[in-house]
């Protein structure tokens, strides 16, 4: 019996945990430390005049695919702000560097390459768009 009951609690714990992940997936995080975090070097492109959306991806990641999409189809309506895409494997001091976690994550930089959030997951367009819009 008090096998099934820690089986049963660990089970809800679990689900509960997976289930604030999801909610939490694609949604923009706001960074409170304003630290310079990346360098044009280091990304290999220029920044944007209004904000840079640098995108850390994968090979094999479909969420990426759809990551790209969206952001492809989104920052061209928003003059001065610049989409640059990296792929994770072939950046690994930089992953390290930014604590990357996991991919598709899309890191909104500000003209001087200050990080200012990021979105963990695929975001949704209408999040996107609120998001660039503060640019």
């Amino acid at each position: 019996m008090v096998r099934l009951l820690i089986i049963v609690a660990v089970l809800l714990a679990a689900t509960g945990v997976g289930l604030i992940a999801e909610r939490n997936r694609g949604r923009f995080f706001t960074k409170r430390n304003f630290e310079p975090t990346v360098t044009e070097s280091e990304i290999r492109s220029t920044f944007g005049k209004s904000a840079t959306v640098l995108q850390f991806s994968s090979a094999f990641c479909a969420p990426c695919r759809a990551a790209r999409a969206t952001i492809e189809n989104v920052v061209p309506q928003f003059p001065g702000i610049t989409h640059v895409e990296l792929d994770a494997e072939a950046n690994l001091e930089l992953v390290r560097k930014l604590k990357v976690a996991q991919t598709p994550t899309t890191i909104f930089l500000d003209p001087q390459g200050v990080e200012v959030g990021r979105a963990v997951g695929a975001p949704k367009k209408s999040q996107l768009v609120a998001v660039l819009e503060k640019f």
